[in-house]
């Protein structure tokens, strides 16, 4: 018994010793201050209590209670709506629709203010819209306004900030409560919390906004572009660094990221941390805190060796030599890494938690980028090193193909964020996200012509199907005779006999009337005669009467066999996205002159087939009409011929591809030629210098020299082998 009291005793004493070593202190401070027991149950501990994180880190690296960058979510919300005041907007509540209705999908720009000059980037927005196809200069018109006030740079301690904006739109009688209006935002917010503030009520207003966040986004109204510098070209833009179809060669790096390092404030955190995952070997961190006027006042102790090791790699060399690139947030979620990432074919790996991906609406991001979260920074090596080396391959040819279709230029970005809303209006003739993800991408696939990929020339491989089997003739007629000649009534012969036309259309255009139908030769197929406007650009009109999906474009003057269009057409139909023809020339940069030209002379290489006998896919009818400007086709209609030219140029920049030559008659090779080259006196001298001009001015429109050569040509089975013809399965070839 007293053996059991002795051990309850010791029990009772080791309790209490362990309560006063372990919980001693916060006995006597709750015994101290048991007067102030309603503030001590309201008062938390500050995470810059020395005793609490006294070997972490110092206080001055902490952030502070009531820091203001550190918002609340009631706080984030209310600032939100500050700025978004019509917040449940929506197309069919904020848009009108009748506007776009009567007019189709035109967009006015605001006149400008000279007194109120605009930033370089916003003028390049502003003319990217008024050279389009879009742009009307009458308001009436309209179905979207473009202000004339430059809003992409809301922070207002910036030189390009924009005061009294809202003073400024109530003054604008269409402005409307922002209806029917597109605002464009780069920058928003300002030190320390870079909120979504733009200074101004943006009322009913769509609003496209780089580095915009989940949370103030709202969904089918806005949309998300992505940061570009002022750097960024007009039109055109840089090719990416992988070319189309090719397999690039294994990487030195497997994923890289050099930058600047914020020291405090938001954004610090994920930068901050990044030095964690640098191995030196296959993974590269590089931060620098050397930016800003003040940085040595808030340097830490890895800001010395950081900045000696960030200027042992060159940023570019990284770019081209690693297969996976980090694209943090940075004072915003937005950064250029991100477009940088994208032309090097490196892969994004994107480190911006809440972050509304750029275009996300129409782009399936999922298969360009891995989207990463900041708060698993640790796992993103791990992560990137179980990727498949095919899916890998698949990642970089979908990061130029984005890049090339929706961001290399400023025009491109603009025209993308109008499509997108073009689209909203008429959902039922939207284009899916298989046509915006996919060759040749959404701003080139019309939904006008169709919304089906199996009505366009660029799918056929993909759907396991097939261009139809039949061709139209589509023969042009300027002669001032008004009459047929033998060329004419020769060549409607030789097509009449083929086996694969489905019909004739004559395009008349000239100024006496057409013969009557008696005069016309009597063919198995249909004939039809159109009347033109005298117009080059008429040719590539697309008329209804045209039901098949091959065309055969032909001048009066054209002398062809049966076979030959006969050849051409198989051709063709293996080669449907493709000018596929006869008559070739090719282009040349003359470093003498510094400009482009062109040459007849039968060489090794070809980049333009005339359209004086060519095969091509009905859609470009559309695609020249349509998504060309006004102002282009009536640069076509004042140069001789260069609608041919034109035609070349537009399905190079869609396909990246060269047209393709077929086999032709000895005569041909002669006739064509000469015809082109114009070396017959002073008219022929004449349309020479024409066609060199019309060239470099459709360079200076794209922005770049669309047109590819090529060394190919399609020859028959057995053209011209020394066997029987009875095996050849077009003889007259060789006549």
């Amino acid at each position: 018994m007293q053996t059991r009291k002795k051990y309850i005793f010791l029990t009772f004493l080791a309790s209490w010793l362990l309560i006063f070593f372990f919980g001693g202190d916060q006995l006597r401070r709750f015994t101290f201050f048991s007067g102030r027991k309603a503030e001590a149950r309201r008062n938390w501990p500050r995470w810059t209590d020395r005793s609490l994180l006294k070997t972490f880190a110092d206080p001055e690296e902490l952030q502070r209670d009531g820091d203001p960058s550190l918002l609340s979510p009631r706080e984030r919300r209310a600032a939100w709506l500050s700025v978004y005041k019509s917040s449940r907007c929506r197309m069919e509540t904020c848009f009108d629709f009748s506007r776009c209705e009567r007019n189709g999908f035109k967009v006015f720009t605001y006149p400008r203010d000279r007194d109120q000059p605009v930033s370089e980037s916003y003028g390049k927005i502003l003319a990217s819209i008024e050279r389009s196809r879009y742009y009307t200069p009458n308001p009436e018109e309209a179905c979207l306004f473009i202000l004339s006030i430059d809003t992409l740079d809301r922070d207002h301690l910036s030189a390009q900030y924009v005061r009294d904006v809202d003073e400024k739109i109530r003054g604008f009688p269409l402005w409307n409560g922002g209806r029917n209006h597109l605002i464009f935002n780069l920058y928003s917010g300002t030190w320390p919390n870079y909120t979504g503030d733009l200074g101004f009520d943006i009322g009913q207003a769509i609003l496209a906004k780089a580095s915009f966040d989940t949370e103030s986004f709202r969904p089918g109204f806005d949309v998300s572009i992505p940061l570009f510098s002022k750097d960024h070209p007009q039109r055109g833009g840089e090719r990416g660094w992988l070319y189309q179809d090719s397999v690039p060669p294994k990487k030195k790096y497997l994923l890289v990221f050099k930058g600047k390092r914020y020291l405090t404030g938001i954004g610090s955190g994920t930068r901050n941390a990044l030095h964690h995952i640098h191995n030196g070997k296959d993974i590269i961190s590089l931060t620098t805190c050397k930016h800003g006027k003040d940085w040595e006042k808030h340097k830490d102790t890895r800001c010395d060796k950081d900045n000696v090791d960030y200027e042992k790699f060159d940023y570019q060399e990284l770019l081209h030599n690693s297969t996976f690139c980090i694209v943090p947030r940075g004072r915003r979620l937005g950064s250029f890494r991100f477009l940088e990432a994208l032309q090097a074919a490196c892969i994004p790996v994107l480190l911006s938690d809440g972050w509304e991906l750029p275009f996300a609406e129409a782009i399936d991001w999922g298969k360009a980028a891995v989207v990463g979260s900041e708060r698993l920074l640790l796992q993103i090596p791990s992560a990137v090193r179980c990727i498949h080396p095919e899916r890998v391959l698949a990642f970089q040819q979908q990061t130029q193909f984005l890049w090339d279709a929706y961001f290399s230029s400023v025009d491109k970005i603009v025209h993308t964020t109008l499509e997108i809303i073009k689209d909203r209006l008429s959902p039922h003739r939207s284009r899916s996200r298989f046509l915006w993800n996919t060759l040749p991408g959404g701003l080139l696939v019309l939904p006008d012509f169709s919304t089906h990929p199996g009505d366009f020339p660029f799918y056929y491989l993909q759907h396991g199907s097939s261009p139809s089997e039949k061709f139209t003739a589509f023969i042009r007629v300027v002669s001032q005779a008004g009459s047929l000649s033998q060329p004419i009534l020769r060549l409607i012969q030789a097509i009449s006999g083929s086996q694969y036309c489905a019909q004739i259309l004559v395009l008349w255009s000239c100024e006496k009337p057409p013969p009557p139908n008696g005069k016309w030769p009597q063919t198995t197929m249909p004939l039809t005669i159109i009347q033109g406007r005298r117009k080059l650009s008429d040719r590539f009109f697309p008329y209804t009467a045209i039901q098949t999906d091959a065309v055969l474009s032909l001048d009066e003057h054209t002398s062809l066999s049966t076979s030959e269009v006969d050849f051409a057409f198989v051709v063709w139909r293996s080669f449907p996205e493709r000018i596929v023809g006869f008559p070739a020339l090719s282009h040349f940069w003359d470093p003498e002159q510094g400009r482009w030209g062109y040459t007849s002379k039968w060489t090794n290489e070809l980049s333009i087939v005339l359209t004086a006998a060519a095969f091509y896919h009905r859609y470009y009818h559309n695609l020249f009409t349509e998504y060309l400007p006004a102002g282009l086709r009536e640069l076509v209609d004042g140069l001789a011929a260069c609608e041919d030219i034109l035609m070349n140029v537009l399905v190079a920049a869609v396909t990246k591809l060269p047209p393709i030559k077929v086999t032709q008659r000895k005569q041909h090779k002669d006739t064509v030629p000469q015809q082109v080259k114009g070396t017959a006196g002073a008219a022929g001298s004449w349309r020479f210098s024409q066609r060199q001009d019309c060239l470099n001015q459709l360079v200076d429109w794209f922005g770049y020299m669309p047109l590819v050569s090529s060394q190919l040509r399609l020859d028959p089975v057995l053209f011209k082998d020394q066997v029987s013809v009875l095996r050849k399965k077009y003889p007259r070839l060789e006549k």
